[in-house]
């Protein structure tokens, strides 16, 4: 038999207690345009709102439903009722565990945010070998950042998994980070010409990192790195959001299993692209789309430079 359908019957403002001994006050709703919801009732809103996750098909934010302040999560597209449906449940099943509403409130939001993946259909093999190797690196650097210059700016300057063409973004510095097998030919492979590209007004530095893998049940798996990587945003809930949007956006999930493949890391080197540096330019020429090419760390020997990168980046945040 079907389990009927939580929002039967209900029309736009109505809510439905989700579970009638639950602690928390968790509603079916339906909102304008008859849109099927999900409410966690709240005191009052947070003061700073956290940042909310941004998923494909479906709203989430604070607003007053049923005449009271609430988390609202909203399906825009009817004919994914069925999944929305075991989302909503998923949330409500993780905010009942919390100790008080405020916990209630982050387990609900963090618990949305971890549906990101599927939602916006991404792969359920999860990363690849070169893929998890490369977050790997992302994670290395990114750590050294929050070490450096502390957690919001750092996390604020991890672009790369929203979609921009450079992996870390400052005022006046991009850096763009890259990781190989130390053991393998002194190769990186570069993605899109935007990659390499000046940007007016910033020094632009390319990041290598040496990173081994090997398939083994001790070291530190992807999983590890980005746990302890998460530990360094946990004190603060609206930096702790950053970083889970943007850790979510790169395509992991912590429910792949990358557990017996350990991550090892090497030196690093740092090169300073400019002048003449080894690149495909930009503007393309005109029907040249989509270049990837693999860049000879050989041949960019003369652009490594012992600067501090780090003092580079904080002189230019200086000059705000």
């Amino acid at each position: 038999m079907n389990t009927p359908d939580p929002w039967f019957k209900l029309t736009a403002g109505e809510a439905r207690r989700v579970n009638a001994g639950g602690q928390f006050d968790f509603f079916w709703i339906v909102l304008e345009r008859s849109m099927p919801g999900l409410m966690l009732r709240l005191p009052q809103l947070p003061d700073p709102l956290p940042q909310l996750p941004k998923l494909k098909n479906l709203s989430v934010s604070f607003r007053t439903a049923a005449s009271a302040p609430a988390l609202v999560l909203a399906l825009k597209e009817r004919s994914q009722a069925e999944v929305f449906e075991t989302l909503c449940r998923d949330v409500v099943a993780t905010g009942e565990a919390g100790n008080n509403i405020d916990d209630v409130l982050l387990r609900a939001i963090q618990r949305t945010r971890r549906w990101h993946h599927l939602l916006r259909g991404g792969s359920k093999t999860g990363l690849s070998v070169e893929e998890q190797r490369g977050l790997v690196g992302e994670l290395t650097f990114l750590r050294e950042l929050v070490s450096e210059l502390g957690p919001e700016t750092a996390i604020e300057a991890w672009t790369g998994p929203s979609g921009a063409t450079k992996d870390f973004e400052f005022i006046g510095t991009c850096v763009e980070v890259k990781t190989r097998r130390a053991a393998a030919k002194p190769i990186v492979s570069i993605s899109s010409a935007d990659q390499l590209a000046d940007v007016e007004g910033c020094r632009l530095f390319l990041r290598v990192i040496n990173v081994a893998s090997a398939v083994s049940p001790d070291g530190k798996s992807l999983h590890d790195h980005v746990d302890m990587t998460a530990q360094l945003f946990s004190e603060t809930l609206t930096v702790f959001d950053l970083w889970e949007e943007a850790l979510y956006s790169s395509d992991y999930d912590p429910d792949n299993d990358y557990g017996n493949r350990c991550w090892q890391l090497g030196g690093a080197k740092t090169y300073e692209v400019k002048d003449d540096f080894p690149r495909i330019g930009i503007p393309l020429p005109l029907g040249i789309e989509m270049v990837k090419y693999g860049l000879s760390l050989d041949a960019c020997a003369k652009f490594e430079t012992d600067t501090d990168l780090i003092k580079v980046i904080q002189d230019g945040l200086k000059d705000e």
